[in-house]
């Protein structure tokens, strides 16, 4: 007898990965409505740069030709939310530029005001890489690293 757990038909891994980023839609949807962040919450929001579908200006694909980390809070105009991206503006060092995300390229999102944070696998993707903070216009806070209310989805399977 083998403990090897057989492989599925059905793409569990998939299927939670694509609820959990409706999350980040979820979370963002009212505040394109209303204009503004509730309370002191704001996001740090990763996301693979080249992943399909985004459309960001090319001096932040040479800068950040992996990945990147943007803040949702003081500066942000024109967010909107569709079923399967968002696109917001922001600033980087006093540019102006629009950016355009979808979910399935997200691998990370936080909220520090509440310590909330969801780590993703990209498809197609091993391990994210270090990378520099955006500098995108707004404070900056340091995510507490204590793992209280972190969900991280990762499924690699045993073979």
């Amino acid at each position: 007898m083998t403990e090897e757990t057989p492989d599925s038909l059905i793409p569990y891994d998939e299927i939670v990965q694509e609820a959990l980023r409706a999350v980040v839609g979820r979370v963002l949807a009212p505040i394109e409505h209303e204009g503004s962040l509730p309370g002191n919450h704001h996001f740090y929001i990763t996301f693979k740069t080249q992943a399909a579908g985004v459309s960001i200006p090319k001096h932040l694909i040479a800068r950040f030709p992996d990945e990147m980390t943007i803040v949702l809070q003081n500066k942000f105009w024109d967010l909107k939310v569709h079923d399967d991206a968002f696109e917001v503006g922001l600033t980087f060092n006093a540019v102006p530029a629009k950016l355009f995300i979808p979910f399935a390229a997200i691998s990370g999102f936080f909220d520090p005001a509440v310590n909330f944070a969801l780590q993703f696998a990209v498809q197609g993707d091993g391990e994210p890489t270090e990378h520099d903070a955006a500098e995108n216009d707004g404070p900056i806070a340091e995510p507490v690293e204590d793992g209280s209310n972190v969900v991280a989805v990762d499924f690699k399977r045993k073979r």
